[in-house]
C-alpha cells in the first residue's frame, strides 16, 4: 500500500539519540558523493533543509534504518527539482547499479509493503544540458513498488568511511544503472519530486544524499 511520508511522521517515529554525530566528521570531498548543487528550483510547499543548503545534501546519507527515516533531508516541494554535481567525478558505467540515491522513505511498522514512499524521477547528464530518465512506476504497487524511481527504499545506517566503494545491499536507496539509459558516463543527476500536491514546508521528495557505485575523476575520462 503505498503512503505518503511527511517530516512529522518521522519526528514521530523517531526515538533514541541521533546517529548522524558518527559521520559528522566526514569530508564530503573525500567521498563518492554529491560535491556541488548545481541548480534547484523548489516547488509549492518546499522549504525543510534549505537554511542547511549546500550541506544537508553533500557527502554521505544519514539513514536510519528500515524502520524511521533521516530527518537531516532537503525538502523539493511539489514539483520541485535540483541538480547535483560530483566534481572532481564522474559516473561511468561498469556491470549492476552505478549510483544510488537515498531519500527518507521507510517501512511503517517495518512492514515493507507499507512503505512511506515520495516518489521522484532521475536523470542523468554529461554537460548539463541534454538530460536522460530514467523510465519511473510512479503509481506504484505492494510487489514491485516505484520500481524506476527514487524515494521509495529505505537508508540503511552505515560507515560511509568504510564502505567505499558503495555497496548497495549494505547503504540501501534507490539503485540506477546507467546501462538501461545507454549511456557510458555522466556528471550530474537532476532528482523531480512527483507529487501533486502538499502542504507545510517539507512537501515531495525528501532528498538525504547521492552517492556513487561506479566513479573515475574526470580527468581520466
Amino acid at each position: 500500500m503505498k503512503q505518503v511520508a511527511s517530516i512529522a511522521a518521522l519526528l514521530a517515529a523517531c526515538a533514541g539519540g541521533d546517529s548522524d554525530a558518527a559521520r559528522a566528521g566526514l569530508d564530503a570531498g573525500e567521498l563518492p558523493y554529491v560535491t556541488e548543487v548545481v541548480a534547484f528550483e523548489p516547488g509549492d510547499s518546499a522549504g525543510y533543509g534549505q537554511d542547511d543548503l549546500p550541506d544537508v545534501v553533500l557527502g554521505p546519507p544519514r539513514g536510519k534504518g528500515e524502520q524511521v527515516g533521516s530527518l537531516h533531508v532537503l525538502s523539493l516541494g511539489v514539483g520541485g527539482e535540483i541538480v547535483l554535481g560530483f566534481e572532481p567525478r564522474a559516473i561511468v558505467d561498469e556491470p549492476g547499479v552505478d549510483l544510488v540515491v537515498f531519500e527518507n522513505a521507510f517501512w511503517a511498522g517495518g512492514d515493507p509493503s507499507s512503505v512511506f514512499a515520495e516518489p521522484a524521477e532521475v536523470a542523468v547528464s554529461e554537460d548539463g544540458e541534454v538530460w536522460h530518465t530514467f523510465a519511473c512506476d510512479q503509481d506504484g504497487d505492494a510487489e514491485r513498488q516505484f520500481a524506476g524511481c527514487a524515494g521509495w527504499t529505505p537508508t540503511l545506517e552505515y560507515d560511509a568511511g568504510e564502505l567505499v566503494p558503495i555497496d548497495p545491499e549494505q547503504t540501501g536507496g534507490d539503485r540506477f544503472d546507467l546501462a538501461e539509459l545507454g549511456l557510458s558516463t555522466a556528471r550530474y543527476v537532476r532528482i523531480r519530486d512527483l507529487s501533486d500536491q502538499g502542504e507545510g514546508t517539507n512537501a515531495g521528495f525528501d532528498l538525504d544524499a547521492v552517492g556513487l557505485v561506479h566513479f573515475a575523476d574526470e580527468d581520466q575520462l
